[in-house]
C-alpha cells in the first residue's frame, strides 16, 4: 500500500478515535445523551466556538481543555494530509499505483530494472525506444518524480532486495532483470533472490568493483557490466581507434547520421523466407541492409557469412543499415 494512503488512513483513524473518546467522555462525565455528547465532541474538536449543550462541571471543563489541546494536533495533522491529497497530487499517485499493479499482473516475458539512477535511466530509455515492456523498482520516491513526462513508465516504489518488491514486479514471469544499484552487495543479493524465484531469468548486473564481478557470476548473473571500466576503455579507444569509435557512435545514435544494428531471429522472418540461403534472400539488393554476422545455433557466430549459408531454425541474423533501410526490410521480410 502506498505510504501516503497509509498516512491518510492513520489520520482518519485518529479522527474517528478522537470523536469516539470525546463522545464517551461527555456521556460518562456529564451524563449527556448520545446525540448531545457527539455534538459536543464535534464542536470541541473543530473549535468552532458554539455554546455548550449544557453547563459543564469542573471535571467536564478539565476534560474539555485536555480534549481541545490533544485535538489541535490531530486536526492539524489531518488537514495537512488531506491537503496533500487534494493539492499535491497524492490521490493521482495512488490511482497510478493501482493502475500499474493491474498492468503488471498482465505482463509476461517483461524486463525488470532495479534502480533508476544514471545507468538505470539509460537502460529504460533504450528499452522504451525499442518497444520492450519493462517495470522499474525504485526505493526513493523523489527519484520516481523525475521520470520523463509522457512516457508512462511502469514503476514500483519499493526495495528491490526484498522478495515482496520482486514478486510484485512479477519476477516469476519476467525474462530479464537488470540490476543497477550503486552497492555491489545489493546487486549480488538481488541476483541470488531473482534466480531463486525464477531460475530461468536472465540477470544483467552492474558492478563497481572488479572483485564483485566473479561474485555476481557465481550468484547467477548472465552478464556483468562495469561502467567505469567501459568508460575508461572508450576514452582510450578515442585516441587509438578514433574512426572505429566514430562508427560505433553512429550505431548508438550519437551524431547526425544514424545507423541501426539489429538482430533478427529465424522465427521473425516470413514463412516463405525460411530455410533459404543469404544469396536467395538477396536482402542487400532489395533493402540496402547488410548482414554483417550470423548466429548459428551449432557453429556460433559467423562474421561476414558466405552467401551460401542457409538460414534455419534457431539461427539469428545480425544486420546493419539506416532506419529507412530497416523499414524496407521489415515490410518485405518480417512477420507483422
Amino acid at each position: 500500500m502506498h505510504r501516503s494512503l497509509k498516512r491518510l488512513i492513520f489520520a482518519l483513524i485518529l479522527l474517528l478515535t478522537s470523536m469516539v473518546v470525546g463522545t464517551i467522555g461527555y456521556m460518562v462525565l456529564e451524563d449527556f445523551t448520545l446525540v448531545d455528547a457527539a455534538y459536543m465532541s464535534v464542536i470541541t474538536f473543530s473549535t468552532v466556538g458554539f455554546t455548550e449543550v449544557n453547563p459543564l462541571s469542573e471535571t467536564g471543563k478539565i476534560f474539555t481543555t485536555g480534549y481541545i489541546l490533544v485535538n489541535l494536533g490531530i486536526f492539524a495533522y489531518t488537514v495537512s494530509i488531506l491537503s496533500s491529497f487534494l493539492f499535491e497530487g497524492e490521490l493521482q499517485k495512488i490511482f497510478k499505483n493501482i493502475q500499474t499493479s493491474r498492468e503488471v499482473k498482465k505482463l509476461k516475458n517483461h524486463i525488470i530494472v532495479c534502480g533508476y539512477g544514471r545507468n538505470g535511466a539509460m537502460a529504460c530509455e533504450e528499452l522504451y525506444s525499442t518497444g520492450k515492456e519493462f517495470i522499474i523498482i525504485e526505493s526513493d520516491e523523489k527519484v520516481l518524480e523525475s521520470l520523463p513526462e509522457g512516457r508512462n513508465y511502469m514503476y514500483i516504489l519499493g526495495n528491490a532486495t526484498m522478495d515482496e518488491a520482486l514478486n510484485e514486479a512479477m519476477v516469476n514471469k519476467a525474462s530479464t532483470i537488470i540490476t543497477t544499484l550503486p552497492n555491489d552487495a545489493d546487486n549480488v543479493f538481488i541476483t541470488l533472490t531473482a534466480k531463486e524465484l525464477n531460475p530461468q531469468i536472465n540477470v544483467i548486473s552492474k558492478a563497481s568493483e572488479a572483485s564483485s564481478e566473479k561474485k555476481l557470476y557465481r550468484a547467477g548473473a548472465s552478464h556483468v557490466v562495469m561502467p567505469d571500466r567501459l568508460g575508461g576503455m572508450h576514452m582510450a579507444n578515442l585516441v587509438t581507434k578514433p574512426y572505429v569509435i566514430e562508427f560505433l557512435e553512429l550505431i548508438n545514435g550519437v551524431g547526425g547520421t544514424v545507423l541501426k544494428l539489429e538482430e533478427v531471429s529465424f522465427e521473425k522472418l516470413k514463412d516463405e523466407y525460411h530455410n533459404q540461403t543469404i544469396q536467395e534472400l538477396d536482402i542487400r539488393k532489395k533493402t540496402g541492409v547488410t548482414i554483417i554476422a550470423f548466429m548459428d545455433d551449432k557453429e556460433g557466430f559467423i562474421f561476414n557469412p558466405p552467401s551460401s549459408k542457409q538460414i534455419g531454425q534457431g539461427d539469428i541474423l545480425i544486420i546493419l543499415g539506416s532506419p529507412e533501410d530497416f523499414q524496407k526490410f521489415s515490410d518485405i521480410y518480417m512477420k507483422i
